[in-house]
């Protein structure tokens, strides 16, 4: 019994020993903070809002068209000869365009039919943005108004851009004409009837309407020659093949300050600035009033993001002091209308177009 006895106080003496020899533990940062707080009333603890998660980077931000492709040339068409104020004024502005929208301008003469060949070409074309055209008002809309021209297209089909230059015609005669005033003209006409020949910018053009104009104003009765433009009809007057012409401010302007031609008489409401010795036909007694809208157009349907950006460079082009100044210099004046300025002087001309032609045309049949 005595032997069981030391044998357990060895065996606890064993253990006590072990015990006392164990390192004690390293207390933590926070078990000494919380040793020296004192002892507080326990509290439940709010939850944390967790953190919120880290944005993703933002993707840069993409383009709204990707029109026009890097190096895939836009169309302009021209329905009418080079030479001419239409011709004059599109390149004028193609250059502009070419470097505002970073890919190449192309410009395409059409001629024929006093525009009718090139806007139908337009009216007709892809309507992707990459062919665009000259529009005049209001010869684009005396073809379609007319249904003996048998258009092929309609206003409906063609989509306006922006409004580039106003302009008038210009009656006008060569320097030693015998015709010295527009009444010397109008009186030799009726005197003898279609033997006085004049010529104008094709078929329905705005010159051509002036004309028309003129012979119900006046009751003369010209021969009317229809030539593809300005240009060739000046080239007619000098070589002695036309009385009198008329045309654009543009198209006769290099000829006036050299001498070759003298203007008349103008289709403008007063004096051109161009021309400020020159009486409107108004003023001579010829009820004619027959102001001319330039511009811009498409076929219809172009996407609206591609028409954003054609109407933004049109835009940034016309207004520019660069495009004014030699507008300016070519006898342009230049105006900018946007589009939906555009296509309400579009329904004004309409208006006042269409009866105009209705009366010109029951007069003809009477004749």
């Amino acid at each position: 019994m005595r032997r069981l006895i030391i044998a357990m106080a060895l065996l606890l003496a064993a253990l006590l020993s072990a015990s006392c020899s164990q390192p004690a533990a390293t207390p933590t940062p926070a078990s000494k903070a919380a040793a020296s707080e004192p002892t507080k009333s326990a509290a439940v603890a709010l939850p944390t809002k967790p953190a919120a998660a880290a944005a993703p980077t933002a993707a840069p931000a993409a383009k709204a068209t990707d029109f026009p492709a890097k190096g895939k040339p836009i169309s302009m068409i021209v329905p009418w000869a080079p030479g001419g104020s239409n011709d004059v004024m599109a390149r004028l502005v193609a250059p502009l365009l070419e470097k505002e929208l970073g890919t190449p301008v192309q410009i395409v003469n059409k001629a024929g039919a006093g525009s009718q060949l090139g806007l139908a070409e337009l009216a007709l074309a892809k309507p992707d943005g990459y062919t665009v055209g000259v529009i005049v008002l209001p010869p684009a809309i005396n073809i379609y108004l007319d249904p003996e021209r048998k258009s092929t297209f309609a206003r409906k089909d063609l989509q306006p851009l922006a409004v580039a230059a106003s302009d008038i015609t210009a009656t006008f005669v060569k320097a030693d004409s015998p015709y010295k005033t527009m009444k010397d003209l109008v009186d030799a006409a009726k005197a003898t009837p279609e033997k006085v020949k004049i010529g104008d910018a094709g078929v329905s053009s705005s010159t051509n309407m002036t004309t028309l104009a003129l012979q119900n104003a006046s009751g003369a009765k010209f021969a009317i020659v229809h030539m593809d433009g300005d240009a060739p009809q000046v080239t007619a007057i000098l070589g002695g093949h036309l009385d009198a012409g008329q045309s654009s401010v543009t198209g006769v302007m290099a000829q006036v300050k050299a001498g070759g031609v003298r203007v008349i008489g103008t289709s403008a409401k007063e004096k051109s600035q161009f021309f400020p010795e020159v009486k409107p036909l108004v003023e001579q007694g010829y009820n004619v009033v027959l102001p001319i809208s330039r511009g811009f157009g498409a076929p219809a349907g172009v996407p609206k993001d591609v028409l954003d950006v054609l109407n933004a460079a049109f835009k940034k082009v016309i207004t520019s002091e660069e495009y004014k100044k030699k507008a300016l210099d070519a006898g342009l004046e230049p105006v900018y209308l946007g589009p939906a300025e555009y296509d309400a002087q579009w329904t004004e001309v309409e208006t006042q177009v269409k009866p105009i032609l209705e009366e010109i045309k029951a007069a003809e049949k009477t004749k």
